[in-house]
């Protein structure tokens, strides 16, 4: 990654110092540029946020007004954006009806059912057991069946917990209909960061191929939902997603009728690039003749995607120095709590502060409070 020019630095510096460490900071503005890349390079597709990424309020809010709609999997996550939303100014605040969320969760609670209900949203299910319970407990939802489709090389693999074979998705849709349900659609996930475009080119497929045994049989779907996935540049390993959008629209173009509506949930791509936590050095050591930084943010915090997200965060340093290969540690009484064995630093001191970039998703997100430590303060940029 290009080095960042040092007026982006001593934002962060100051930010830090104006308001303690650890710190996350939240630029919005990169948030709306996401937003507008995501439309220009996919025209036909409508963006439901990933709300799982970043549940942020004030992300809901600024996605929203770009002409978002969301997913969530949860019904909390359902009232973060229902709450955001209903609250905007009238001229920007549009019926809450299901073309502004996926309930993308295809496993979900009764009580949850009856509490979505009344707001006939749009929700995913891939078994007959959860079709049956929806039935009961949420009839007047849409529905939208979720296949399982392959996951080669995504750094986060789905397929193993959730999707119906797609040679069963056409009996689970007659099933539906058959119980006085309506499915509207077809939805898929290649893996969460998908590296291995191939992934999609045979989701859609599948898809197209179970649209038309559908409709042969009855019933014509209306709505294709691709899922995530869309690769972020963490390196220069991750691969182009202005060269997937190109793949994908051919396909579509080959595939699906333009009458087909086609949605998506990006979350990562939303929001991972947008976000940077500063730190400070709490504690230095050596250790089999290598130097230890103990700082005050880790794998328990802002640095959980560590281990649920499989992603890695580079710590820089905001002195300049000859680097040596070092370990980084996070706050708590944990081993488990290491960030990285072999970061290249300068000679840090206690108290000096660090950064790491590309951080907004599937961190702060997953933040505990374990040994006391509070997840980092968050400060939001360009709102």
């Amino acid at each position: 990654m290009a080095k960042r020019p040092n007026k982006y630095t001593k934002i962060l510096k100051k930010i830090a110092e104006k308001h303690g460490t650890p710190v996350f900071i939240l630029d919005h503005e990169k948030i709306r540029e996401n937003y507008k890349e995501f439309t220009k390079e996919l025209p036909r597709v409508q963006a439901y946020y990933a709300v799982k990424a970043n549940s942020l309020p004030w992300i809901v809010k600024t996605l929203y007004r770009m002409g978002s709609s969301f997913d969530v999997a949860s019904f909390p996550e359902f009232m973060i954006v229902y709450e955001n939303i209903k609250n905007l100014p009238a001229k920007r605040r549009q019926d809450f009806i299901w073309d502004k969320i996926i309930y993308a969760n295809t496993i979900k609670q009764i009580e949850t059912l009856h509490k979505l209900d009344q707001f006939k949203p749009l929700v995913t299910y891939d078994n007959a057991a959860e079709l049956h319970k929806i039935k009961i407990h949420c009839p007047h939802a849409g529905l939208c069946l979720r296949i399982g489709v392959p996951n080669t090389g995504s750094m986060v693999e789905l397929s193993s917990k959730f999707g119906a074979h797609p040679g069963e998705a056409v009996d689970l849709i007659l099933e539906a209909f058959n119980a006085g349900l309506i499915v509207e659609g077809i939805s898929f996930h290649v893996g969460s960061q998908c590296n291995n475009f191939e992934n999609y080119m045979q989701a859609l497929q599948l898809s197209a191929s179970i649209f038309k045994e559908s409709e042969s049989r009855g019933h014509r779907i209306k709505i294709l939902d691709i899922g995530g996935g869309f690769p972020v540049r963490y390196n220069n390993k991750a691969k182009s997603f202005k060269v997937l959008a190109k793949k994908l629209n051919t396909e579509f173009a080959r595939l699906f009728p333009e009458d087909i509506e086609i949605l998506a949930e990006p979350g990562r791509f939303m929001v991972a690039n947008a976000a940077t936590l500063v730190a400070k050095v709490i504690g230095k050591a050596v250790r089999d003749g290598k130097v230890c930084y103990y700082i005050d943010d880790g794998i328990y915090h802002t640095f959980s995607g560590v281990i649920f997200d499989h992603c890695t965060y580079p710590i820089k340093a905001f002195k300049d120095g000859e680097k040596k290969v070092s370990a980084v540690f996070g706050p708590t009484c944990d081993a488990l709590d290491t960030i990285s064995i072999a970061e290249e630093l300068p000679e840090l001191d206690i108290g000096d502060l660090v950064y790491a970039e590309n951080i907004g998703a599937y961190s702060h997100a997953s933040s505990t409070y374990f040994n006391g430590f509070p997840p980092a303060k968050v400060i939001h940029i360009n709102k």
